[in-house]
């Protein structure tokens, strides 16, 4: 698909970023079964919303959109994840401060008021975190806001203000077309994030980031959801060599996966 600069289909995009452990970390739990342990351990952009951001930058450098916003929820220290997401091409940056753990339903509700504000033509972001799967976000925004949904994206076109959307499902592989503006989750095949370089970090530093508050954009913390402890999942047990198929029968009647 080609798409000249003088007609831009879309003129802002909005992300969606969120601060995670770093998947390469490994997680450990606090002592009393709290939560994570994240003190001195790496954060990162959340590896969907990252090539949400991705995808909105190669739109932008195609001429399909004008400026490539960014915005998260969280703590004061989400700002690092920002200033990532600015150094990776973004123009400006949004943080909504809020130290206190964010459910889909707030976090869909704060990006509805950003999106009010902003008035995006396209809303990207992970098709979930890996922090708690939930999968929920995206759908729950496009439904506050009254707009289009395309989930697990793998590839993205977008032309005379219609987002074109392949996506993998079981069957195989599935195209729809939804009216911009929309919400779009991306998938790990869409594209591949990439590296932020020294002089971009650099620049980033004298992008815009403002900061708001869940208060100031008149949302109040869903509530409704508790965690009430966290478990390491057991340890793999050791697997076990069997010489024949009339052994690993054998095996498996033992163990009481049949009779």
């Amino acid at each position: 698909m080609q798409c000249h600069t003088g007609a831009r289909n879309v003129q802002k995009i909005m992300v969606c970023l969120k601060r995670v452990v770093d998947y390469n970390v490994r997680i450990r739990l606090k002592p009393d079964n709290s939560g994570v342990v994240t003190d001195g351990v790496k954060m990162s952009i959340n590896p969907f919303d990252e090539i949400a951001l991705e995808e909105a930058l190669r739109l932008r450098e195609r001429g399909v959109a004008a400026e490539v916003l960014v915005v998260g929820i969280g703590p004061a220290d989400c700002q690092q994840q920002l200033r990532t997401g600015l150094a990776m091409g973004a123009d400006r940056a949004i943080l909504v401060e809020h130290d206190d753990e964010v459910l889909p339903l707030t976090a869909a509700r704060v990006f509805l008021r950003l999106a009010e504000r902003e008035q995006p033509g396209l809303v990207l972001l992970g098709k979930q975190a890996i922090d708690d799967d939930c999968n929920q976000t995206g759908q729950m925004l496009a439904a506050l806001w009254g707009r289009p949904q395309a989930t697990f994206a793998s590839k993205l076109e977008i032309e005379a203000g219609v987002a074109v959307v392949t996506r993998e499902v079981d069957a195989g592989l599935e195209v729809i077309s939804v009216d911009l503006p929309a919400v779009v989750t991306t998938d790990l095949r869409l594209n591949e994030p990439r590296y932020v370089k020294l002089p971009d970090i650099m620049k980033a530093k004298k992008k815009p980031l403002e900061t708001l508050t869940l208060a100031g954009l008149g949302v109040a913390p869903a509530g409704g959801l508790r965690t009430v402890a966290w478990e390491a999942p057991q340890a793999r047990q050791k697997g076990a060599m069997v010489t024949d198929v009339d052994a690993l029968v054998a095996t498996l009647r033992d163990k009481g996966f049949f009779n």
